[in-house]
C-alpha cells in the first residue's frame, strides 16, 4: 500500500480504480487503440497502455455476483431492475400502454426431498419449526419434530431433520432439470390458454401473445424455485393491446394448469419430477399491493446471487477436490457429492452434475425473458457505454472523430486480475465500497 501511494503515477492509477466504480477484481488489459484517416492513411490518434501504471489498464469485471464483486453486480442488479419494470409500466422502448395489459407474479417452488429446519412465522410471531407431539422415529432414530423458533440467521435453517433420509439425488437431479421443467411449463401454459380461448396454438398467435421474464432463486436447503412475471400482449407484443377476451383471470387458470401439468424424467434412474405444490400467483397493479416497482426490485434482488448463499462455493468444484476441505456446511458437501456421484453415471452426461456441482447441478441461466418482453442487458449496455463516450467527449477527455471517416484499429491482451492486499484498502478508500469480511461475505 505504500509503495503504490508513493508511486509518481499514483493519480492516474487511482482514476483507474475510480473508473471501476470500485471493482473488487478489475481485469487488467495490455494494448493500444489507433485512429486512422481512411482517406489519407494518416495516424490521427493512439492510445497506449505503455503510459499507464504498470503498463496496463484496468476495467470492471462485470460479474453478476455479488460474492465476487458487489459494485458490478449492482450495476448488474440494476440493470435487471430496469428490464423489468419497462415490461410493466413502458420505457427503455416499450411503450407505456403496456401498464394496462393484465400481468401476473407467479412463484414456481420445488417439491420437497424431506423435512428442513424452516423459520414461519404467522401474525408477526415466529412459530415452531416443525412441533409435533406424534412425531416418529426415522430409521436411523431422528426424532422427525423440532420446536426450536428459528432465527433468520440461524446457520440450522435449509438444514435436514435426517440428513441420512433427506433425498440429497432427487435434490441435484430437479436442479438439474428444473430449466427444462420451465420450457414445458411455458409450452402448456400457451396451449392451455389457447384452449380456454377456444382457439388452436397458430390462431391464438394471430391474436395473442404471452411474454415473460423470470429470475431463479436458490432457497436455503438448496434447490432452487423461479419467480416471474408472466403478461398478456395482443400479437405484436407490448406493441398492441391484448384482445378483451384475453384476461387475468384466464391467465391464472392457464398457469395453475400447467404448473400441475408438466413433468420432466431421468429416465436412466427411473424418476419423475414436477414443481411443488407451493405455487404462488397474484395479479400486479400500479395501484394495487403489489406494485411493478415492488416486483421489479424483488427479482433484481436475486440476479446477483446464486448457490453460495445456501452455504457452498461460488467457483467450480473439480472431480479431484478433496470434499472434506471444503468451506461448506455439511448439507451443500452432500449435495456437492451427489452432484459428482450421478456425474459418473454414463447415462447422465448430458446433465453435467460434475461440471455444475458448485451450483448443486442447477445449469440454466439465472435470468431469462422471452424476446418481446421489454428490452434487452446487451442494450442497456451499450446505451451506457453510448452516454461515457459522449460525456468523454464533451469534456475533451477524447477526440471527436467523424465515423464514417475513420479506421479503428484496436489490439487489447489479457494481463491478469485483481488488486494486491494494499491496493484492495486504497480502492475501498477511494470508492467507498467495503471489503468482504473475514468470513469472506460481503458486508
Amino acid at each position: 500500500m505504500i509503495s503504490r501511494l508513493n508511486d509518481p503515477n499514483y493519480d492516474r492509477w487511482a482514476s483507474q480504480i475510480k473508473r471501476t466504480g470500485g471493482c473488487r477484481q478489475p481485469i487488467h488489459l495490455r494494448g493500444k487503440v489507433e485512429h486512422y484517416d481512411q482517406a489519407n492513411g494518416q495516424l490521427l490518434h493512439r492510445y497506449s497502455t505503455n503510459h499507464e501504471p504498470d503498463g496496463i489498464l484496468r476495467v470492471p469485471c462485470k460479474t453478476r455476483r455479488a460474492s465476487r464483486c458487489p459494485a458490478c453486480a449492482e450495476i448488474y442488479r440494476a440493470d435487471t431492475y430496469q428490464l423489468v419494470r419497462a415490461g410493466l409500466v413502458g420505457g427503455k422502448g416499450v411503450p407505456e400502454t403496456v401498464s394496462s395489459h393484465p400481468c401476473l407474479f407467479v412463484t414456481l417452488t420445488a417439491p420437497s426431498f424431506g423435512a428442513v429446519h424452516v423459520r414461519r412465522e404467522k401474525n408477526g410471531k415466529v412459530l415452531p419449526c416443525h412441533a409435533r407431539r406424534d412425531a416418529e422415529t426415522c430409521p436411523h432414530g431422528q426424532v422427525m419434530s423440532c420446536a426450536n423458533r428459528h432465527s433468520a440467521d440461524d446457520p440450522r435453517l435449509g438444514e435436514p431433520l435426517c440428513p441420512d433420509c433427506y433425498d440429497y439425488d432427487g435434490s441435484v437431479l430437479f436442479n438439474a432439470l428444473s430449466p427444462e421443467l420451465w420450457r414445458r411449463f411455458t409450452l402448456a401454459l400457451r396451449r392451455r390458454f389457447a384452449k380456454l380461448s377456444g382457439l388452436t396454438l397458430k390462431a391464438l398467435r394471430e391474436q395473442a401473445s404471452i411474454g415473460f421474464a423470470k429470475v431463479a432463486e436458490y432457497q436455503r436447503r438448496g434447490v432452487v424455485h423461479f419467480h416471474a412475471v408472466i403478461r398478456l400482449d395482443g400479437p405484436d407484443g407490448p406493441n398492441s393491446p391484448p384482445p378483451a377476451w384475453a384476461t387475468a383471470d384466464a391467465l391464472e387458470q392457464a398457469v395453475r394448469h400447467a404448473a400441475a401439468a408438466v413433468t420432466a424424467e431421468v429416465k436412466p434412474l427411473g424418476r419423475t419430477f414436477w414443481w411443488g405444490t407451493q405455487l404462488d400467483v397474484r395479479r400486479i397493479a400500479m395501484d394495487g399491493e403489489l406494485t411493478e416497482q415492488a416486483v421489479a426490485a424483488y427479482i433484481s434482488k436475486y440476479a446477483t446471487k446464486a448457490a453460495e448463499c445456501t452455504g457452498t462455493l461460488d467457483r467450480r468444484i473439480q472431480p479431484l477436490d478433496n470434499l472434506d476441505a471444503l468451506p461448506v456446511r455439511d448439507h451443500a458437501r452432500r449435495l456437492i457429492a451427489a452432484c459428482m456421484r450421478l456425474g459418473r453415471h454414463p447415462d447422465l452426461a448430458n446433465l453435467r452434475l460434475t461440471h455444475w456441482a458448485h451450483m448443486l447441478g442447477f445449469r440454466g441461466h439465472f435470468s431469462t425473458k422471452s424476446r418481446r418482453y421489454s428490452t434487452t442487458l446487451g442494450a442497456l449496455r451499450a446505451a451506457r457505454e453510448e452516454h461515457i463516450r459522449a460525456e468523454a467527449i464533451t469534456t475533451g477527455r477524447l477526440p471527436l472523430f467523424e465515423e464514417d471517416t475513420v479506421l479503428v484499429i484496436a489490439h487489447w491482451q489479457y494481463a491478469g486480475q485483481g488488486l494486491s492486499a494494499g491496493e484492495q484498502l486504497l480502492a475501498a478508500a477511494l470508492t467507498g465500497v467495503r471489503l468482504p469480511s473475514p468470513g469472506g461475505d460481503p458486508r
